[in-house]
């Protein structure tokens, strides 16, 4: 019998849809859990879940007092990838019907990787394909000891086409193409060494234990900060540095330090009280 966790080119049976393909759950604090519903397919993306995970990046992206969203899947399992039903089915559609299909899923992961506040994908079981590109677009990734990643798409015939920028970003392109070209399942040890998640943890009780020291950390962080930083390195990356980068990147600087946050944050270090977004 085939492993689900090893080989990530296992087909399941088809199982009825169902309206809750992406939970959602916040605390008090602004932490918001994102969970892929979908476990009795080891929440293989599909059209449905694609539909739902992009909704819910566009509503958090708006969402007021949201702080960290952390991205996970049911059932121990992150997300086997593409569902291999609904690959079979697009291969029936004319080229331009596939076009329109996979930007769909370019536009829900550029949803994710655009979303203001810290994300952090919680990895258990595997994320293959479009599942370790969602790990990709995510900033920054905690897995269990035992989970495992890949890339399987040369192995039908296909390419990861929609996750590789997100992956290129994470991992380096190197990386990316010897990756991309040996289908390799790769183990969590490997992906830390690579870049693709930053933290491994003993297990699914760690996991969670690790989820939420980190939804601690972010709540001693300014949002608007945050999202600053985040727009700072996406928008650095790839130029030289030069005299137009060192002035942009003091003209940021000082607008931080004189603007509300900066002035809080500072004001409250030196007072020694917490800052007003601090819980």
């Amino acid at each position: 019998m085939s492993n689900p966790i090893a080989d990530p080119l296992v087909e399941l049976p088809d199982v009825s849809p169902t309206a809750d393909l992406v939970r959602i759950e916040a605390t008090p604090t602004g932490a918001v859990t994102l969970t892929m519903n979908r476990p009795s397919k080891r929440n293989a993306l599909d059209a449905d879940l694609v539909s739902a995970l992009a909704d819910a990046f566009e509503t958090l992206r708006g969402a007021e007092g949201v702080r960290v969203v952390f991205l996970r899947g049911a059932g121990a399992m992150f997300s086997a990838g593409a569902d291999l039903g609904w690959i079979r089915q697009v291969a029936e559609w004319p080229e331009s019907d596939n076009r329109e299909d996979a930007y769909a899923m370019a536009k829900m992961l550029k949803a994710l990787w655009d979303l203001p506040h810290l994300t952090v994908a919680l990895v258990e079981g595997a994320a293959f394909g479009g599942g370790a590109g969602l790990v990709a677009a995510c900033d920054t990734a905690i897995a269990t000891a035992d989970a495992r990643f890949g890339f399987p798409e040369v192995r039908l015939g296909l390419i990861p086409a929609t996750v590789s920028p997100y992956v290129a970003a994470a991992i380096g392109p190197r990386a990316a193409r010897g990756l991309f070209a040996s289908a390799r399942v790769f183990d969590a040890e490997h992906a830390l060494r690579l870049g693709l998640i930053g933290e491994i943890v003993r297990d699914g009780a760690a996991l969670d234990a690790a989820q939420a020291r980190m939804g601690a950390e972010i709540a001693a962080c300014a949002p608007g900060a945050v999202a600053d930083a985040k727009a700072l390195v996406n928008d650095i990356q790839g130029h030289a540095i030069d005299e137009p980068l060192m002035r942009e990147t003091a003209r940021r600087i000082a607008v931080a330090r004189v603007g509300p946050e900066g002035q809080e944050g500072v004001g409250a270090f030196l007072e020694r009280r917490k800052p007003s977004w601090a819980t």
